[in-house]
């Protein structure tokens, strides 16, 4: 399945076709996990460092997951902005059951 997309609606089935191994949906709900703790210490404690370690973790654990049990090469690298979305919804339908980890 091949771009260009209109709307974030048209990508995401792409996107979820990208997720297909659970070992790889682990490693994005790790890393955007990693994000959600990143964000809550930039509230608390005003450290805006951890908005770059909350990057930096949620992007290396999703890169090793498409990398290492994926076998595929991100859609952040073609989708930047729709991948990062990608993972917020997918991370929210993960958390409601929709998507299962296993």
């Amino acid at each position: 399945m091949a771009g260009p997309y209109q709307s974030f609606s048209e990508f995401y089935p792409f996107y979820l076709s990208e997720h297909c191994n659970p070992a790889n949906r682990r490693m994005h709900f790790l890393g955007t996990t990693l994000g959600v703790v990143a964000i809550v210490n930039v509230m608390v404690g005003l450290s805006f460092w951890w908005l770059l370690a909350g990057l930096l973790a949620g992007y290396a654990c999703s890169w090793f997951g498409h990398f290492m049990f994926e076998k595929n090469q991100p859609a952040t690298f073609k989708y930047p902005l729709y991948s990062f979305m990608g993972d917020w919804v997918m991370y929210k339908d993960i958390l409601t059951g929709k998507i299962k980890l296993i």
